[in-house]
């Protein structure tokens, strides 16, 4: 029978179990919170992003959770710089066109602060300038895709936390925790 495993993945942990980087600086990774055999990432976070990262021991569940033309919706909270007009909003939601092409549309939504767990380090805050957070879902992955989309609507992100994956979320699941779930959606 399939594993999957549901983590919540800390800022500055990276989504893979060993660190290939300097012997003299060690960066925390999967092994560190998960000592489950076989299972791998199905899709990946930047090391500077935070929330649900899905991990299974079925390669072909791996596939259909992370490939593209399986357009899995994956959902973000997002703190951004200052608050985006309707028109930046609207052209999220018709997609925008990055250096790598264009972006599919996305739903996006403001929204109030969401109720989370601290984030360490703290996201800088600058008194002059105020943020806002959204709600973003996508049906793609491209690397660092969500920053680069507000980024260019003229937005930085600030916090990047994925909530869910298809039907699967980070509700009730702590930061550096993991449980496991059924590996089939409806």
């Amino acid at each position: 029978m399939s594993r999957l495993l549901l983590f919540n993945k800390p800022f500055g942990v990276l989504s893979q179990f060993t660190d290939r980087g300097t012997a003299d600086s060690p960066r925390a990774t999967l092994s560190d919170y998960i000592s489950v055999p076989g299972v791998y990432p199905a899709g990946r976070l930047d090391r500077d992003s935070e929330g649900l990262l899905l991990l299974t021991d079925d390669g072909k569940l791996q596939a259909r959770i992370s490939h593209p033309k399986f357009k899995a919706a994956k959902t973000y909270l997002v703190q951004v710089e200052r608050e985006p007009d309707d028109a930046a909003l609207a052209a999220l939601r018709q997609g925008v066109t990055l250096k790598d092409g264009p972006t599919r549309p996305a739903k996006v939504d403001r929204i109030a602060p969401p109720d989370l767990w601290p984030r360490d380090p703290p996201v800088r805050y600058r008194k002059s300038v105020p943020d806002c957070w959204l709600r973003l879902t996508i049906t793609e992955g491209r690397n660092r895709q969500v920053r680069r989309m507000t980024a260019h609507i003229g937005h930085p992100t600030l916090r990047l936390v994925r909530w869910s994956v298809g039907d699967w979320t980070l509700d009730g699941i702590a930061p550096g925790t993991w449980q496991e779930a059924k590996p089939t959606q409806s």
